[in-house]
């Protein structure tokens, strides 16, 4: 069944183990064990709430098995992987000797798609993509057709593709991790929204994760959709094996060129998808229109815009409803959001900056910045990272396990800027990072949490971490009652 459709019943009494008990294994066995499949979950871990869940699936009939992770079940024809599994892991290693496939919930899902389904389309990039996709998502309502944001947000995609909403279109996240396992996807239009090193530990190499992003390209039907400010992204579209007619589109925070979207005067601009585009230019919408939270449209929050726009227009959606999407959509918590201002300083939570490249683009978003960061780097370096914020950072409060390399790139890069380096990493340093914070800074200045690391080596995750750090503003002296 590989590389093209199949029909429900290809499932049948189908030996398929699935890896990993977490929700998109979960959607995965139960979907696969209700078209007939048997299904066998395994999971390295074993606990109490894994057990739980382990509970509930084998009262439905699967079998699962926790603790060991390596063993390949007897007579596995097939296996569906979640995401996070690395390519080396010692079950796929048993999986190839023994000539069986390794696939991923998407790949599934794109296989089960029946007559009539609604095209996919798909947006990747090292941030932004849940911001874009659920941009794309409210434009496509504005436009009246009934559409889901899905992938690596939301509802899992197999149970969408199986459910029996009748869907126009798909607004679908796609991390490099799903497209390793989804060869045979082929959507209707894709972004790759920006291309920097993260996850190279689970790739092995910045190539190895380019030419997995670069995935989501293969077979487009109508638009690529490339960031004209990063090169490796229209080199993916360079390398991209399309169909006919399908089109290169950039996105621009300057004046587009032909064939690109782009900024005038704060008005977002389509010169890919009007009449005579040597000479005419479709008005979108005002940056004005993306809707901040933090006072201010952030550039690569623009940049997103531009990216989900394209998309929307790919599909054929009129420009009224880009500028109605722009209007009605409101970020996740965690993404740049103002919790409150402070004896006039801003205080701002972007926890989702768990990598440099995504810490860069929210520094970038303001002029005088007090900056707390740190947590586990990921094997990331930060001499970039500091270079390009020295000129905004009024001062830099660091916390978590690898503060230390933030601390170094600073020493090297920004050295006349004051810096407090809290050795803790218990929960409640936040709030002590947030109180040094609250003293380097002054009226006008912004408090801004971009970590630039993930998170777990304090909290569980980063929307914990970013709540540990809304609690702290509203616990300082003057922060009772603050503007919200």
């Amino acid at each position: 069944m590989a590389g093209h459709q199949v029909t429900l019943s290809d499932f049948t009494d189908q030996r398929i183990t699935v890896a990993g008990l977490g929700v998109s294994g979960i959607s995965a066995a139960r979907a696969l064990a209700g078209l007939g499949a048997r299904v066998t979950v395994v999971d390295g871990g074993d606990g109490p709430a894994l057990r739980e869940r382990a509970e509930r699936l084998q009262a439905e009939g699967i079998t699962v098995r926790l603790g060991d992770a390596e063993t390949l079940p007897e007579d596995t024809e097939l296996i569906v992987t979640s995401p996070g599994w690395r390519p080396d892991s010692p079950l796929f290693a048993a999986a190839a000797e023994a000539g069986v496939d390794v696939v991923g919930d998407v790949e599934i899902a794109w296989r089960l798609r029946g007559e009539g389904a609604p095209p996919w389309l798909a947006v990747t990039g090292t941030n932004g993509k849940t911001t874009t996709v659920r941009m794309l998502a409210a434009i496509l309502e504005a436009a009246g057709l009934r559409t889901a944001a899905v992938g690596n947000i939301g509802t899992p995609i197999i149970d969408v593709v199986l459910c029996q909403e009748p869907y126009d279109v798909l607004a679908v996240e796609l991390s490099s991790y799903q497209l390793h396992w989804a060869p045979s996807l082929r959507a209707h239009s894709a972004a790759v929204l920006n291309l920097a090193p993260d996850h190279l530990d689970w790739h092995g190499s910045m190539k190895a994760y380019a030419a997995d992003k670069g995935r989501i390209y293969q077979g487009n039907k109508v638009a690529c959709v490339y960031n004209a400010a990063d090169p490796a992204t229209e080199r993916l579209v360079e390398q991209a094996d399309v169909e006919e007619g399908c089109r290169a589109i950039g996105f621009t925070l300057g004046p587009p060129r032909l064939s690109e979207l782009g900024v005038v005067d704060g008005i977002l601009v389509d010169r890919a998808f009007v009449a005579d585009r040597q000479r005419n230019a479709q008005e979108l919408a005002e940056v004005s229109d993306i809707a901040p939270q933090s006072g201010k449209a952030a550039p690569h929050n623009i940049a997103n815009a531009l990216a989900a726009a394209a998309l929307a227009r790919a599909f054929g959606v009129e420009p009224r409803a880009v500028r109605d999407g722009l209007r009605s959509f409101r970020p996740d918590a965690h993404r740049i959001a103002h919790v409150a201002d402070v004896a006039g300083v801003a205080y701002v939570d972007d926890s989702k900056a768990t990598n440099t490249h995504a810490a860069e683009a929210s520094l970038a978003a303001y002029d005088s910045i007090v900056w707390i960061a740190g947590g586990l780097a990921k094997g990331a370096t930060f001499d970039e990272l500091a270079t390009a914020a020295a000129g905004r950072l009024r001062g830099v409060v660091l916390i978590g396990a690898d503060r230390a390399l933030i601390r170094e790139a600073l020493a090297r890069h920004a050295p006349d800027v004051p810096v407090v380096d809290l050795d803790r990493t218990d929960t409640g340093a936040m709030a002590a990072a947030v109180r040094e914070a609250a003293r380097l800074a002054g009226p006008g200045d912004t408090v801004l949490l971009a970590p630039a690391c993930a998170s777990m080596d304090m909290f569980t995750n980063y929307q914990e971490r970013g709540e540990s750090f809304a609690r702290a503003v509203r616990e300082l002296p003057s922060g009772r009652g603050a503007q919200q």
